[in-house]
Order: structure tokens, then sequence, then C-alpha cells
């Protein structure tokens, strides 16, 4: 099987070689996009956990701006949906007085340098200027991101650029506004817009302004216009001579109600401040910051394309989440408006993990968001007719049930809620944070456990059954003790004593009770069944298998064999990336190296879309970044390949082997001590 990824035909081309963006970059940092076709292009992101800039195959554009934490109702399914936000980090470049465009350039290539969480632009315009382009969400400063310009002529010509902030459709009551802030040692040019959301329920805003090179003065004079309803820019013109390069910065920033109670005037000062602090100040934080995450990192040697797809995963979800929030993981994370933004299960058993071992901080603040939703939960559990909390399957910013009432995933899919407090004691087992415990952890597990004693249907010892729900195999509706539900809802009842009894607290005695009656439904030949009418019918993803990893519910190694041998046939292979890598991680851990490494490419090479490789949802999937399969398939890596397992004692490493592809694997960084792990 070929160890470089070069995709043709459907997928177009990929590579992954040839560093462009900076010469310090070593190539397995950089993911290349080139041979673009703007008819199958998928965009990559750049993000900094609260805004991402999804790239564009247009030069100098960028496809989306997706804004964390602000939704409202619109669109698909009469539910809360994330927003769509003021398309600032767009550019115009006129050379000669013609507008630059893509059917007028060559040489187009685009590089993600993952290091530096910065992507690169280059491209010549006929025979007059060469551009270089690059952008970053900035690390340091969470509503703002950095564009930086270098024009090169190649014969004298004169070039207008211009800095343009484009509405979308579904904003309105838009105003653009621009002004000058003139002191005796800068003038600072602030382009702006300001609207309202499609209910009005938030005001959105963003401020753009320019960075120079020449001392105050000597600056080219910047104009306004107002083209539209939809767009304004902020313009300039030089003139070059041949070989001359001319460097300019764009900063802009943006915010909503959802953030703050004056967005036009925050957008404006964070830009103020961004353009004030300069480029040195600016790249200098953002790269410190992106160093520090990337001393917990997974180095393969000898796989080439397995280091770049693992990287690739882990530098998704670091853009894609920020310590010190209440913010969560959509499926998409931050790379547009899949799902609608929306927090799944996806979260907590399949992003959660990786991000729970490499970087603590981070999950702490996925966490955060369940726990400040719980009276929305709790809600949700009183109007079903439940005690305690009940999580809703798709959650918005405020903790509500946002699923389409046509999917029955929304008031079915239970499990959900004993994934949130399996979470919840992940993280405690791997901290040890017993304040943390005491004032987040039991009060959330407490809380579950009360769902699932409340939810149970007792009908004699040993049949305490959940009925009517819908399990992690979606394509099943409305069955009854269905193996993932059931596992999860007894682990997570025998984790809230366990919560209770290390802080001193007597645990209710129910709790118990209730774990230890759910049944866990067998076939005669003892193969776990998925539900209690299942016929051995296709199914869309993991469900049973999950009861071995993560959960220990099945721990017997002839047992989790029986349930690999029945359940890996009937995988769909429409189904989503994650289930794989459940499939590779119990395989490693069984000591199947060959199958292992079969499942793990499985989960995320066939759903690699052009020109960066970056991972839909299924097979031929069109919707990147699927971060809930990165998740999964970094479990495989970490879990299975790397023996890495999250018990009461913190993190441990057992019997660890790897693909005869592998040289060896390097964990590093991992947990709160930042331990290293090498497995040859």
């Amino acid at each position: 099987m070929r160890k470089t990824l070069l995709l043709t035909g459907l997928l177009g081309v990929v590579a992954f070689s040839q560093p462009v963006c900076a010469q310090t970059t070593s190539p397995d940092w950089l993911i290349v996009g080139q041979n673009i076709n703007p008819a199958n292009y998928y965009g990559i992101t750049v993000a900094n956990g609260m805004v991402g800039l999804v790239s564009s195959p247009e030069p100098m554009k960028v496809k989306d701006v997706v804004l964390n934490g602000a939704f409202d109702t619109y669109g698909r399914g009469r539910v809360s949906n994330i927003l769509k936000v003021f398309n600032f980090a767009n550019m115009n470049l006129d050379v000669d007085g013609t507008r630059v465009g893509p059917k007028d350039i060559s040489n187009y290539r685009q590089t993600l340098d993952m290091q530096k969480a910065a992507l690169t632009t280059t491209f010549d315009y006929k025979d007059k200027v060469s551009v270089r382009q690059t952008m970053m969400a900035l690390r340091h400063l969470p509503f703002s991101e950095l564009t930086m310009m270098e024009i090169t002529a190649k014969k004298d010509c004169d070039i207008i650029p211009a800095s343009v902030i484009e509405t979308p459709d579904n904003l309105r009551e838009v105003k653009n506004l621009y002004s000058e802030i003139d002191r005796s040692h800068v003038t600072i040019r602030l382009l702006t817009s300001v609207a309202k959301s499609p209910t009005g329920r938030h005001t959105v805003a963003a401020s753009t302004s320019f960075i120079f090179e020449e001392p105050h003065g000597q600056e080219p004079d910047v104009i306004h216009e107002d083209w539209d309803y939809n767009m304004h820019l902020a313009k300039f013109k030089k003139h070059l001579k041949a070989g001359e390069t001319y460097r300019f910065s764009v900063v802009g920033s943006v915010s909503s109600t959802a953030h703050t109670a004056d967005p036009l005037n925050e957008a404006e000062r964070l830009t103020l401040f961004a353009a004030l602090e300069r480029n040195d100040r600016l790249l200098t934080r953002h790269r410190a910051e992106w160093d520090k995450l990337w001393q917990s990192d997974i180095v393969i040697d000898g796989d080439p394309d397995a280091q770049r797809a693992v990287r690739s995963a882990i530098y998704h979800l670091y853009s894609f989440s920020r310590a010190g929030t209440a913010y969560s993981l959509s499926p998409m994370g931050l790379s547009g408006l899949g799902y609608n933004g929306h927090v799944f299960w996806d979260t907590e058993l399949w992003m959660y993990p990786p991000l729970l071992t490499l970087k603590p901080e981070l999950a702490k603040s996925l966490l955060e968001y369940r726990f400040e939703r719980m009276s929305m939960a709790r809600q949700n559990a009183f109007s079903h007719g439940y005690k305690g909390v009940m999580f809703p399957w798709e959650s918005d910013s405020d903790g509500q049930e946002a699923t389409p009432v046509w999917a029955l995933t929304g008031p079915f899919q239970h499990h959900i809620t004993g994934c949130v407090g399996w979470a919840f004691w992940k993280y405690y087992q791997v901290t040890g944070d017993k304040e943390w415990l005491r004032t987040r952890g039991y009060p959330m597990l407490k809380e579950v456990a009360e769902f699932w004693a409340s939810r149970v249907e007792r009908e004699a010892p040993g049949k305490y059954h959940i009925n009517n729900v819908i399990g992690a195999n979606e394509w099943q509706e409305n069955i009854d003790d269905n193996a993932f539900t059931n596992a999860m809802a007894k682990t997570s009842l025998n984790y809230a004593i366990q919560a209770a009894q290390t802080l001193g607290i007597t645990p209710d005695a129910d709790w118990k009770l209730v774990a230890d009656n759910i049944p866990i439904l067998k076939f005669p030949d003892g193969v776990t069944k998925e539900n209690r009418t299942y016929d051995g019918v296709q199914i869309k993803q993991a469900d049973v298998n999950l009861l071995a990893y993560p959960l220990r519910v099945v721990s017997d190694e002839a047992a989790i064999r029986r349930d690999l041998d029945y359940y890996s046939p009937r995988y769909s292979p429409e189904g989503p990336a994650m289930g794989w890598s459940v499939l590779s991680t119990l395989n490693a851990r069984l000591g199947n190296t060959d199958k292992a490494y079969e499942w793990f490419q499985r989960s995320y090479k066939p759903n690699e879309v052009p020109p960066f490789g970056v991972m839909a949802e299924t097979a031929g999937g069109t919707n990147p970044y699927f971060a809930t399969g990165a998740g999964g398939m970094l479990q495989s890596v970490m879990n299975g390949f790397g023996g890495l397992e999250i018990t009461d004692a913190g993190i441990v490493q057992q019997k660890a082997r790897l693909p005869k592809q592998w040289k060896s694997l390097t964990i590093k960084g991992y947990g709160p001590q930042m331990k290293t792990v090498v497995v040859k």
C-alpha cells in the first residue's frame, strides 16, 4: 500500500511536501494544496477556538467565517443554528486597473503550516506580480485574525489592494462604517460593519485595519468605498517598480452580543489593539501559544501518511477548542456550519478523550459547557417525566434540545446523558482534582445518576429495562434495552457512586441497585445483543463494540473477540469515520496489528477530500472537517497502538503493539505531568 498520499481522478490531487510557508518548517508539518480545482475543493481551516476561517479556491478570499457561541433560529429545522458572520478576511487586488481573479493566475498553491497555524497562499498574476498571503486566527487574541500580504512586481505596475467586509445573507439591518483615529505617531483606519442576526436576537460586528510598514506620515492614502448593502472596502494605491516587494498586513476582529454587551465598540477596540501591537508582537505571541500546544504531540516514524493525518487531527482539535471557556465542539468544529454547530455525543465520546489525554485544560472547557447548561438539562428531564438531568441530543448555545422535530434522535437518544457523566469522571481520573470533583464533577454525576434511576422500568430483579430509545446505531429506532445505552447507564451510575465515596459522601443506595439490575442482553452463543429485538441487520456505526472500548463492561478477551467477529462484518460502508476507529483500537489491544492497521487507515483515508485531504464524515462525503472522526482516529493511535488507558490511577500504559508499517510511536506531553512514552 502506498505510504504517501496522492489522490487523483475523482479526488483531484493532494500532495504533502515542498515547504512554502517558512523555510524553518519541516515538511511533515505542512499540508499543501496544489493543482487546485475550484469545482472539487474543500477548504482547510485556521481557527483559535473562537473564530474559524475556512479557505477558498478563489485567491485572497475566505469561504466562511464561523464565530463560536453565537446562535440564532434560522434555516434548517426551525432550530437555532450557529451564525455565519461577516466575512472580514477577504481582499481584492487590482493590478494596472484590472481585478485579479482565478482565471488570470498561475502557480496557485495553498499551504497550511500546522506548527504555526498559518495558511499561506501564493500565486502569479500574468507576467506582472507574484503574491504571497499568510492568514491566521490569532491564538492569543480569541476574536482576531491577521493577514500578511507580500506583493512582488515582475515589471513596473500600479497595484490597488483592498480590505473587504462582506455580509452573509442571514444578517440584516446592516450598517457599514469607516473612521480614522489620528495620533501623533500613527493613524488607525477602521473599516467596520454591524448587523442583526436573523431574528434580531444578536448584534454582530466586525472591524478591520491596515498595518503599514512605512513610517507615520508616509503610509499610502486609504480610500473608503461603500459599494452596496452587502459589501464595503478600504483600499490604497501603490506604484511598484520591477523587482520591488511591498508588504502590509490587515488585522480584523469579530464579536457579538453572545460574547459582550457592545460588540460594535468591542470589535473596533480589539482591532485597534491588534493594529498597534503590530506584526512582530502578534506573531511572537501567536506562535508562543501554538508552541505550548505542540508540546503535546504524536510522532510516528516510518509512515509519513499516517504522521500527516494524525498531526492534522491534533491540529484541528486544538484549533477548534480553547481553554478557559465554556464552549464545546460540534462534529465539524469551526470548519463550517455543518450540523448547525450543535453539540452531540461526538464531543464526550470521540473528541474529548484525546484532548483529555493531551491537553486536559482544553478538555476542561468542554465539561464546563455541559456544567453551565445543567439547568436546561434539568428542565428537559422534568418535561419528559424524569429526574436529574437529561441532556439534549443536539445542544445549542443555551443547552436546549435543538434537534429538528422530524429527527427522532432528539426525544430518544438518551445515552448522551451517560456519556456526559462518563466524561466528567474521566477528567477526575486524569487530573485527580478533588476540588473540581466537589464543585463540578460530583454535582453532575449525582444528577446523571438520578436521571437513570428514574429512567429505568423496574420489572423484576435483573430486569430494570431502559425501553424505547435510539442507540448509537441510529438506524434502529424506538428499541428496548440497547446494549450501549444500558452499558453507559450502568457505568455512569457506578461512577457517581465512586465520586461520592471519594468525597466522603454516602451515595444513594438506589444507584447501585439500578446499576446491578440493568441487563446486557446476549445471544445464545454469548455475543452481546445490540437490543432486545436485534436480528443481525446492518448497523450504522459502533454500538456493541463500545462496551469493550472505551467502556470496560465487556472485558473478557474471548467475549471481546466474539463481539468483534460478529459485528465487524455488519458495519455499513456508509457509516461515519469513528466506527472504524473502534474496531482498530480493539484489534490493536488484542494484538491483531494487521487488522488494526487496516481499520485505522479506513477510519480516515477513504474520507479525505481534495485538495488538502481534510476528513469528511463518511467515505465519499463532502462535509469536512469531521472532528469526530479525528477524535476516533487519535484514540486508535493512543489507546490502541499506544496502549494508553485512563484508570483510577491516572493515564497508564498497558501492552502496546505497533503495526509493521511503523518503526516507532512517540506520544509526547500527555496528562497533567506532561509524560512521554515511546513504543517500538
